[in-house]
């Protein structure tokens, strides 16, 4: 059924910038709010970006407001994450995750999951 499939993660040097790219297959993400999460080892999941998807409304967590921005291509069927003056700590699996009931920090409100990609920032 539904399916996410998250690319565009890679090493970067501090200060340098990624863009992440969230695509659906099996469903349309019209109708999907669509989070970004990511986990570091040892550290639990935590939110980082969401985007509604009835008025567009964005999120994003206190660590990355002002650095990451995330957008939607209903046409394209994909979420972006554009991830911008990236520190060491920005390092981690990210995921990205549909939720047919709205934004919400807690990962159990998410429907379909993609299978992350690796983030390294390091120099």
């Amino acid at each position: 059924q539904g399916q996410l499939v998250e690319s565009g993660g890679g090493l970067v040097q501090p200060g340098g910038s990624l863009r992440l790219s969230c695509a659906a297959s099996g469903f349309t993400l019209d109708y999907y709010a669509i989070g970004w999460f990511r986990q570091a080892p040892g550290k639990e999941r935590e939110g980082v970006s969401c985007i509604s998807s009835s008025d567009g409304s964005t999120y994003y967590a206190d660590s990355v407001k002002g650095r990451f921005t995330i957008s939607r291509d209903n046409a394209k069927n994909t979420v972006y994450l554009q991830m911008n003056s990236l520190k060491p700590e920005d390092t981690a699996v990210y995921y990205c995750a549909a939720a047919s009931v709205g934004c919400y920090s807690n990962y159990e409100k998410y429907d379909y999951w993609g299978q992350g990609t690796q983030v390294t920032v390091s120099s």
